[in-house]
């Protein structure tokens, strides 16, 4: 699996009800045609971050194929979901 194209955001919390901070990533990603989870149009992962003073969590993500954006019913590989929070943390701190 290859990150191609990314972007994200904050998502603010009006009622300050969420302790730290949230970010929702979207990720474009290439993934070998023998892998479970092809698609000839492609995949996005939609991945919800939180953040509290230094540390970093997947709070959730989501597998969207993009031919008709629906979600997809599978889950990542640990070694995937690591990779794509180690991208996700890479990009906050660049960010700052």
């Amino acid at each position: 699996m290859e990150i191609r194209e990314y972007s994200f955001e904050e998502i603010k919390d009006p009622t300050n009800i969420i302790e730290g901070k949230r970010f929702e990533f979207l990720l474009d990603v290439e993934v070998d045609e023998d892998d479970e989870l092809y698609s000839e149009f492609g995949i996005e992962i939609r991945v919800i971050i939180g953040q509290i003073d230094e540390e970093v969590r997947m709070i959730n993500y989501f597998l969207i194929d993009k031919k008709d954006n629906q979600y997809l019913d599978f889950g990542l590989e640990e070694d995937e979901e690591e990779m794509i929070l180690q991208f996700c943390k890479e990009e906050l701190l660049k960010a700052e």
